[in-house]
Order: structure tokens, then C-alpha cells, then sequence
């Protein structure tokens, strides 16, 4: 197949956004542009409720379909052949051109339907007189290689779009993830571990046009350098989909041993937990950050029954958002396949809460004697929360 000059970019939830489209739509482009940048030279443009792409130099076609189909806010990516006017028989040579491009190493051995948009209404056939031209034209060189019309459920619909002063041809969609433009809905802070859920939390929030970014919890030398370059892959993996995110590395190692050293060991998680919500939330007050995303579902384990979820939540007034909370393992599995993440996931390295789990946590605790089992850290704890904040290592994953 010869590469594609130009690629249509299809959007479904930006269309419902009324006068205020223009944003999501500069903001789409806006991050069409950042993604492409390396690899050559394209003019990314709006117009009438389509948005463009065309390459002005030579690129790496497999790998901009790689990328664009990556960006939240498409729905499908559409390679198109352009007419050079708007004349007849330009559209018709692009029809034609289009075909031998995309369907010749294949064969035309499929059906096929011609639907025409007339957004230019000088042109002087209607959408109807040019489906029948253009089916006409196909038929005539192609249906002896086995091309058939099927105008009810044809295997191929070939677009035609007639705007301004050229033709638009386009008959395959390649699928993107949908949801909106990154950007368009504010800034989140992700509590990133090596797991399962926390991966496919921060998509799923990102997809909502939710900037992301990350904080993981190390302690050396309990866990290894393996288990972060882990989490730093996951985020990568992610960051394909939600662009660059920010991860703040703490060093948690020092909290965690005086939390176990002064506290009853079968609240050690949630009082753990607690401390990692305190963290994140000065973390995403520092960075205008509005919500803390986590991969809590409820009762998968100990730690995320209803009871353990509200304690965990009242060490914060930040938003709590957990995007699985419903979702049972399999479906989150699913999900982390789907999205690239699961093989990585399943990597034998353990993060600090597996490490300092007791063999009998309580799964219903009460606030009161959390808060009470917390006074005992009073004094201890609050130099050593202090120092993991401000030695925080920043890593950007993109």
C-alpha cells in the first residue's frame, strides 16, 4: 500500500460540545502536532467539523498511524486521497488512485458502496448523480477482478467529500481510543504502583481529557531497582496514550519502618495507605493537581472494603477518584490487555505494600482507632514525611 499524503481524523464525544467545540478541537490538533513532531514535517488544520493531517515531507507511515491512533479524542483515522480539483474527473482519477493504493495487493475480489458528502454545493452533480458516476467507474474497471455493489452491508464504503476546491476520498478507518483531548479537563495525580489496576485507572482518567500525573512509593532495599524501572515502564506504556506524565519517585522507606515500628501490624496497610494519600495530596496541591486516581476496587483486597476505603479517604480533602471501583480482576485483566499494560503488570517485582502486608490486616477498622493508633507516630514521623516530600525525584515517562 502506498502511504497516505493526508490522514481525516474522526471524533464522536467532541461533536456534542456545541460552541465550544473549537477548543477540544484546537486542543486535539494541538497534541496531533506534539505526537507527530519527530517525524517530519505536517500541517494539521480545522475545517467545518473535520480536522486534517498532511504530510509536507517524507515519514514513517506505520509509525504516525502508531501514534495518532494513541491520542485520546480520536475516534478513527481515516487515510485519504485528494483530488488535485474539483472537477470530475479529478475526483474520479482520485477514486481510482485511491483504490490501486489501497486495495491492489489484495485484490477487489468485495462490495462496495459510494456515499457522497456535497458540503461544496457549486459542484454541479448531486451526491446521488456522483455515487452512480463513481460506482459506474469502478464497476467498469474492476468488476471483472470479482467487485460487486452491495449498497446495504458492502464490505467497503468508499467516502467521497467535495470541500472547497477539492475532493476527499477515504474508504478504511483505522480505530483510535476515543474520549477526549488531554487537556480539556483539568489535572489529576495517579498513585502508580506496579500492579494491575493503577495503569488502567490512570488511562481510563486520562481518556476523559484528564492531564496525568504519577507518584510511586519506593523503599530500598526491600523493594529492588527492578520494581521501579517496572512502574516507569507502565507509565511509558501509558504515557503513549496520555502524553508526557510527570512521576515524583518518594522514597518511602523511613515512614514505612515507623509506621511499623509504632503501630499495630494488622492496621499497618491502611495507616500505610493513609500516609500515601497525605503524600499525594501535597504533591498535587503543589501542582495544581484536582483529584488523586487510584486502582481500588471495592473488596478485591483488605485494604479497599467499604469500611477500609472511607478511613483511607478521610486522611484527605482532595477528591478521590477510582475509575475500577466497580469492575471485578478479569475485567481490569481485560482492560490492561487491551491498553498494553497486563504483561508488563504480571512482572515478579514487588512493591512496598505486598512487602509489609500482615497475615490478618483488619478489614473493617474504625476511624477512631486508626487516628488513635496514629498519635502514637506523633513526633516521629513528621521529619521523616517532611524529608520523602521534598527528596522526591522527578521522572518524566513519555
Amino acid at each position: 500500500m502506498e502511504k497516505a499524503k493526508m490522514f481525516l481524523v474522526r471524533y464522536a464525544e467532541i461533536g456534542t460540545k456545541g460552541k465550544n467545540r473549537y477548543v477540544f478541537e484546537d486542543i486535539l490538533c494541538k497534541r496531533i502536532r506534539s505526537r507527530l513532531k519527530p517525524l517530519g514535517e505536517f500541517d494539521v488544520r480545522r475545517d467545518f467539523g473535520r480536522i486534517y493531517i498532511e504530510a509536507l515531507s517524507d515519514y514513517d507511515y506505520d509509525e504516525a498511524v502508531e501514534r495518532l491512533t494513541k491520542i485520546f479524542g480520536i475516534v478513527g483515522l481515516c487515510p485519504v486521497t485528494v483530488s488535485d480539483e474539483l472537477t470530475y474527473e479529478s475526483i474520479r482519477k482520485a477514486v481510482i488512485d485511491h483504490f490501486e493504493s489501497t486495495f491492489a495487493e489484495d485484490g477487489f475480489d468485495f462490495s462496495f458502496k459510494v456515499h457522497t458528502r456535497r458540503i461544496n454545493k457549486d459542484f454541479p452533480m448531486n451526491s446521488m448523480e456522483i455515487d452512480m458516476e463513481i460506482g459506474h467507474d469502478l464497476l467498469e474497471k474492476y468488476e471483472s477482478e470479482g467487485l460487486h455493489v452491495d449498497v446495504h452491508k458492502p464490505d467497503i464504503m468508499v467516502e467521497v467529500e467535495l470541500r472547497g476546491e477539492k475532493g476527499y476520498v477515504y474508504s478504511k478507518i483505522l480505530p483510535g481510543p476515543g474520549g477526549l483531548p488531554v487537556g480539556t479537563n483539568g489535572k489529576a495525580m495517579s498513585l502508580l504502583s506496579g500492579g494491575i489496576d493503577s495503569p488502567v485507572a490512570t488511562y481510563m482518567v486520562a481518556k476523559r481529557g484528564v492531564e496525568m500525573e504519577a507518584v510511586y512509593f519506593n523503599s530500598p532495599p526491600y523493594t529492588s531497582a527492578r520494581a521501579l524501572e517496572k512502574v516507569q515502564k507502565l507509565g511509558t506504556i501509558v504515557a503513549q496514550y496520555s502524553g508526557p506524565i510527570k512521576m515524583y519517585v518518594v522514597n518511602f522507606t523511613d515512614v514505612q519502618l515507623a509506621i511499623y515500628d509504632n503501630c499495630p501490624h494488622d492496621q499497618l496497610t491502611i495507616i500505610m495507605k493513609r500516609y500515601f494519600f497525605r503524600m499525594a495530596a501535597d504533591l498535587a496541591k503543589r501542582d495544581d493537581c484536582q483529584a488523586i486516581v487510584t486502582g481500588e476496587s471495592i473488596g478485591q483486597v483488605s485494604s479497599q472494603t467499604m469500611q477500609s476505603l472511607a478511613v483511607i479517604d478521610d486522611a484527605v480533602d482532595t477528591p478521590v477518584f477510582r475509575p475500577v471501583i466497580g469492575m471485578d480482576k478479569q475485567e481490569i485483566v481485560e482492560y490492561s490487555q487491551k491498553i498494553g499494560t497486563f504483561e508488563t503488570s504480571i512482572e515478579p517485582y514487588e512493591d512496598c505494600c505486598t512487602i509489609f502486608v500482615d497475615k490478618h490486616p483488619v478489614t473493617k477498622p474504625k476511624l477512631y482507632a486508626i487516628e488513635k493508633s496514629e498519635k502514637r507516630l506523633e513526633g516521629i514521623i513528621e521529619p521523616l514525611y517532611q524529608k520523602a516530600l521534598e527528596s522526591a525525584e522527578v521522572v518524566i515517562l513519555k
